[in-house]
């Protein structure tokens, strides 16, 4: 273990271990610049967890600033003979019972979005504005201020039905509102769930006055079946993301790059990266951009992390149970609580009682 995260320390400590030869590091630019000033001759390989955590997140952003397209496969028709506007036409500020509650939400939504828009890094606009994640969250993947409006961010317990929904919706609009034959036609599909939760939502489509349908899935889940290797993904989840793709060119761009990175991740090809970037630059994906611009900046120690055999993927388990140890003992698990504990010598130890 070293002291801090400072390029020095960590040159100093590889200027005492010659031999070192392979080193498996993040991308952070300190843990580039002392492994290169303390073993200018070892191979650097940058983490590959570290690299799909990256894409994951770049992934969620680009999907969530495509949410308009999601909410498009989900549409609230207005029932027949009525003239009332679906809920998504409704006048937002009707919807809440303090405008100025209303306009409180708008500004720190502009807030937020011109913060991110400026460059700044999420956890630090959390930090300065005094969010929780969930709240900042929020804000962010949110197009517009009406969105936390309408209904949109519903904090519903999530269902084993919410995936087979627009099936459920497209073979009720066929005619078949039988609860019990529409459950038998989702279990071959992936569908574990219990019979009651189809016989409650096809009983809430008999009986409510508005017409029941599926959420738009979230960005979350979206980029989840992006990430995932395609014949992982149920058939219901193929139909879903076919339908999402084919309803925004930008996703299906995103998906393509997504599954491009991932394939040169688990088949080694990391000869294919300098085109894999050059291919992203010309795409309109701010998000993924800001990825491939980082990469490109370690591009040698990503290549290598590409087509060599060597990865940290242990030691971040170790560190990952670590930094749990850490928030257990609520921070005096540091390096110096480290060793003061485990370095003293034998004869200083205290009494065990």
């Amino acid at each position: 273990m070293l002291p801090d995260r400072e390029a020095s320390s960590l040159a100093e400590w590889l200027a005492k271990r010659p031999g070192v030869e392979v080193i498996c590091r993040d991308r952070a630019p300190f843990f580039a610049e002392g492994a290169t000033a303390g073993a200018p001759r070892a191979v650097q390989v940058a983490d590959r967890w570290h690299l799909w955590h990256n894409l994951s997140e770049a992934a969620e952003r680009t999907v969530a600033r495509h949410r308009q397209c999601l909410r498009v496969l989900a549409p609230e028709p207005v029932e027949k003979g009525s003239a009332e506007p679906p809920p998504s036409v409704v006048d937002p500020a009707s919807l809440w019972k303090s405008d100025r509650f209303a306009n409180r939400i708008r500004t720190r939504h502009a807030t937020v979005h011109a913060m991110l828009e400026a460059g700044h890094s999420r956890r630090s606009i959390g930090r300065q504005l005094h969010m929780t994640h969930r709240t900042f969250k929020s804000l962010a993947d949110a197009a517009r201020p009406e969105d936390l409006f309408t209904g949109q961010y519903q904090f519903d317990r999530a269902s084993a039905l919410d995936e087979y929904k627009p099936y459920l919706d497209e073979r009720w609009n066929e005619g078949c509102s039988n609860a019990w034959k529409l459950w038998e036609e989702i279990v071959p599909l992936g569908y574990k769930g219990s019979f009651g939760i189809v016989s409650a939502y096809i009983r809430k489509k008999r009986t409510s006055p508005r017409p029941v349908t599926a959420q738009p899935p979230a960005p979350r889940q979206v980029a989840r079946w992006m990430l995932s290797r395609p014949e992982t993904l149920t058939e219901i989840q193929q139909l879903r993301l076919k339908a999402v793709l084919a309803n925004c060119p930008e996703l299906d761009t995103l998906t393509g790059h997504v599954r491009s990175l991932a394939q040169m991740l688990t088949e080694r090809h990391g000869e294919r990266l300098p085109e894999w970037l050059e291919a992203v630059r010309h795409d309109d994906l701010p998000g993924l951009r800001t990825l491939a611009a980082g990469i490109d900046r370690d591009r040698d120690a990503v290549i290598a992390d590409l087509t060599l055999p060597w990865n940290s993927g242990v030691v971040e388990g170790h560190v990952n149970r670590i930094q749990m140890l850490k928030r257990q003992m609520f921070g005096r698990a540091g390096f110096a609580c480290y060793a003061s504990t485990y370095c003293w010598p034998p004869h200083q130890l205290p009494d065990s009682r």
